[in-house]
């Protein structure tokens, strides 16, 4: 046979016992020895690493695999993405271990999001995306015991959904935290503030929402209401069930640029605002696009361990995230800095990092906190952070948590806006698709309230383009007596050379990611 299913099971093979922290223990005296104190519970399948294996005694769920052993675990879970649900669930039933495979929720994500649930804003959240696309409620759910299946593929998501955030997110070096301030007033903002990271206090202290906005309120008050989680469009409500009772290694973040219409509340300085933009931050240039300007505002909304990888805002913009129910850490760096673990393309419009901030976490973060360009800091509700255009950050809810954001464009910033909205059209993100030329269109509003402003900007990005361009012809020696042009016949340089590779600290550099909505914290 191509897969040997196992035997009659015993009855102690189904045997799951709760712990007091609500995790399950599965009855295995063989690998009891193994056992350690850890902030991380047991699975709840029973599945143990890989190196756990070498020390066991009994049988091996993965030689009831047949033909399917010559496979590693890595190149299993790949082939089982292109089955659909029912394939899924059937092969789960041949062996433990495969019923192991199959139970990976990840997989049911990806079915879920291609079935006719990815089209329903409303239905009943079951605790998993297994449990969910299969309809199983509590009562219908088998449990196996799967502690003889020894997977690092399996256990390393679930180990990244247990880690314990203060571990990373508390006794932050002295050198690294970002600067805490009651307040600022635009003049201190404009000389010495816009190109750095800082937490103001004081400052949202009046906004309505503080006092008027909590989970349980905008649950009660907008239960079918359709936000936008990433991928997809659900209600409020079902929202609200996925956050309750999510145990993702990745959990989708709520983020939704819409959310002021579809809420029916004023932003702005009204008699009925909601909120409004601080003062300090001055005038938001963007502003003159009027309703052609780019998707800027979100309310953002997520359970603890949601959040966004390193990033940099959209369209060289910078912005402000302030936090109204819950704790945010953030980690920054400046628009030069190599950030461990991401990898940007050479014109960067491109960023490989690992996939889930968890991942980021144990394998990088030790080392980034060493970097002296590393900043790092924790919002609490009613505080605000500023983002400068340019600078790496990521962010991750520390709890669950509510915030609002926005993209804005200071003065001091504005050639590094222009400069991008020319050099890196293809980058561009936001803009509604009848805005064919956002760079000229900006300019020109600019031109009429703001000429002296326009004009200086201008020149400050033409200085630094041509700045990179006599570095360059320095390198390929065009600026030198001898050789010139001619210099490549004799075996010189003819690699290609992206904009943005010769950056200093000060530049403004545009952002690299796709989409608008995936670069907002």
């Amino acid at each position: 046979m191509f897969l040997s299913t196992d035997q009659q099971q015993k009855p102690d093979d189904l045997i799951f016992e709760a712990n007091g922290n609500g995790s399950h223990r599965v009855t295995d005296e063989d690998d009891a020895t193994t056992a350690v104190e850890s902030s991380v519970p047991t699975h709840p399948l029973g599945i143990k690493p890989l190196g756990n294996k070498y020390f066991h005694t009994g049988n091996d769920a993965r030689v009831s695999l047949g033909d399917l052993q010559v496979l590693p675990d890595e190149m299993l879970a790949q082939l089982f993405e292109y089955l659909d649900k029912r394939t899924l669930r059937l092969l789960g039933y041949a062996c433990k271990f495969l019923y192991a495979h199959c139970s990976y929720d990840d997989l049911w994500k990806t079915i879920f999001l291609e079935s006719e649930f990815k089209d329903k804003s409303s239905f009943q959240w079951q605790g998993s995306w297994r449990a969910t696309v299969l309809g199983l409620s509590p009562e219908k759910r088998i449990k196996i015991d799967c502690s003889n299946v020894f997977s690092d593929v399996l256990h390393r998501p679930f180990v990244c959904s247990h880690i314990s955030l203060p571990k990373y997110t508390r006794n932050i070096p002295p050198a690294n935290k970002i600067p805490s301030l009651d307040d600022l007033t635009y003049e201190e903002f404009a000389e010495k503030w816009s190109k750095k990271p800082f937490i103001l206090t004081r400052c949202i202290q009046s906004w309505p929402v503080l006092k008027s906005w909590n989970m349980e309120t905008l649950h009660k008050m907008y239960s079918d209401v359709v936000f936008r989680a990433e991928a997809v469009d659900w209600s409020f409500d079902t929202y609200y069930q996925y956050m309750m009772d999510s145990h993702d290694e990745s959990p989708l973040y709520l983020f939704d640029k819409k959310f002021a219409e579809k809420m029916k509340i004023e932003v702005g300085k009204t008699k009925d605002a909601a909120y409004w933009n601080p003062d300090c931050f001055g005038k938001d240039l963007f502003e003159l696009l009027g309703a052609e300007r780019p998707a800027h505002r979100w309310m953002i909304i997520g359970p603890e361990r949601s959040g966004s990888t390193f990033h940099k805002d959209p369209n060289a913009t910078s912005a402000w995230n302030a936090v109204i129910q819950g704790v945010k850490y953030w980690i920054m760096f400046p628009p030069s800095a190599q950030v461990p673990g991401v990898y940007v393309s050479e014109d960067q419009s491109e960023v490989t990092s690992p996939l889930s901030i968890a991942e980021w976490l144990l394998e990088f973060h030790a080392e980034a906190r060493r970097l002296p360009e590393c900043r790092e800091g924790i919002c609490h509700a009613g505080e605000i952070l500023h983002v400068p255009s340019g600078w790496w950050h990521l962010v991750v809810n520390i709890e669950p948590g509510i915030a609002l954001t926005q993209n804005f464009v200071p003065k001091a910033h504005l050639s590094g806006v222009l400069s991008f909205l020319k050099y890196k059209a293809d980058q561009i993100s936001g803009f509604k698709k009848e805005v064919e030329d956002p760079y000229t269109l900006f300019v020109e509003r600019l031109r009429v309230e703001y000429p002296e402003l326009l004009e200086e900007a201008v020149k400050q990005m033409e200085e630094k383009q041509g700045t990179k361009k006599r570095r360059w012809d320095q390198v390929v020696g065009h600026d030198s007596a001898e050789g010139g042009p001619e210099q490549k016949k004799g075996g010189g340089f003819s690699f290609a050379f992206g904009f943005g590779d010769d950056i200093d600290e000060e530049d403004e550099i545009p952002e690299i990611t796709g989409t608008d909505e995936m670069d907002i914290c």
